[in-house]
């Protein structure tokens, strides 16, 4: 049986690569304005993020920091859970990995701010992506490699059924 250390490896530099660049990114907004354009599809922004993925919740009156604070604490136990029962499904627990570092790297933030800090801002056409960071790239690239694992080394058995 394999051991699980190395997906929590991953998942813990994730976490430390996720708090250095948002260390990096508040000094660099210390004293400046929020917003500084990089290309014509591009802003370095700082944002505070009080809601969810894509700012859901965002402008709800502070109740939502706690319930996302909780959320993230009880979705990192059950990966954390899942990481440990099959550290030998590679692909699996890359995914788990991905998603377990950014979800906690969101939750130091949420802790700390109250707020998770986003600074990458994409448009094109007058249309904005909402602001990101380090650590939902890493969840959003966790999600993929799922859904990716979900369809790789399924085999169909004799009776029909799909076997892993």
């Amino acid at each position: 049986m394999r051991s699980a250390a190395p997906w929590f490896g991953i998942a813990g530099a994730i976490i430390v690569l996720d708090q250095l660049v948002k260390w990096a990114v508040l000094g660099y907004f210390a004293g400046r304005s929020p917003v500084e354009p990089v290309t014509g599809f591009f802003n370095f922004v700082l944002a505070c993020n009080k809601g969810a993925a894509f700012s859901l919740l965002a402008d709800a009156p502070g109740w939502q920091t706690p319930l996302f604070a909780g959320f993230a604490i009880v979705a990192s136990i059950v990966v954390g859970v899942l990481l440990v029962r099959h550290p030998g499904k590679r692909l699996f627990s890359a995914g788990l990995a991905l998603v377990l570092g950014g979800a906690l790297g969101n939750l130091v933030d949420r802790l700390r701010f109250g707020c998770v800090v986003d600074f990458l801002d994409f448009y094109a056409a007058g249309w904005h992506w909402p602001a990101f960071n380090v650590a939902d790239s890493a969840i959003t690239l966790g999600a993929v490699v799922l859904i990716l694992d979900s369809f790789v080394g399924q085999e169909k058995a004799n009776d029909g059924r799909i076997t892993r």
